[in-house]
């Protein structure tokens, strides 16, 4: 065998098993072995006398999952057809936006993405609505529904 072929063969081997490896890391840490599962838990936020009679609360609320306290916020909305709940996550770049009465709306600060009462977007750079949550009613409480890790 000639010193050519040997280092034409060398290189190939090296370069397969190179791949080789590089595939199984891959595999081992890019694939996820186990996924936490996303559920979506109820949270109470207010009484049912709160509830706006018409208009736009914002509800400020602490919850307990996994032995950690956490925060969140959600907007409460009755636009005379029905109450919902809003998330005040833009779904431009995650920022978080406030309700504006005079504008009608939401106005997100970052980078001027506008939504309507009902989450549409109006104008700017969001391209979807502002995500509706589950909301009910029992036992004379609000509960706003989120999705956690189980």
């Amino acid at each position: 065998m000639s010193r050519r072929i040997f280092l034409v063969r060398f290189i190939k081997g090296f370069f397969a098993v190179l791949a080789i490896v590089w595939a199984g890391v891959l595999v081992l840490f890019a694939y996820p072995w186990r996924v936490a599962e996303k559920r979506v838990r109820f949270f109470d936020v207010l009484d049912e006398e709160s509830l706006p009679r018409r208009g736009v609360l914002k509800v400020d609320f602490t919850y307990e999952h996994a032995g950690e306290t956490s925060s969140a916020i959600a907007y409460i909305v009755n636009n005379g057809e029905g109450v919902y709940a809003l998330s005040p996550v833009c779904t431009h770049l995650g920022c978080l936006v406030k309700y504006n009465r005079h504008a009608g709306g939401f106005l997100c600060p970052c980078h001027g993405g506008k939504y309507d009462i009902q989450g549409n977007v109006v104008a700017g750079p969001p391209p979807m609505s502002l995500p509706k949550l589950p909301l009910k009613i029992e036992n004379e409480r609000v509960f706003v529904g989120m999705r956690v890790f189980s």
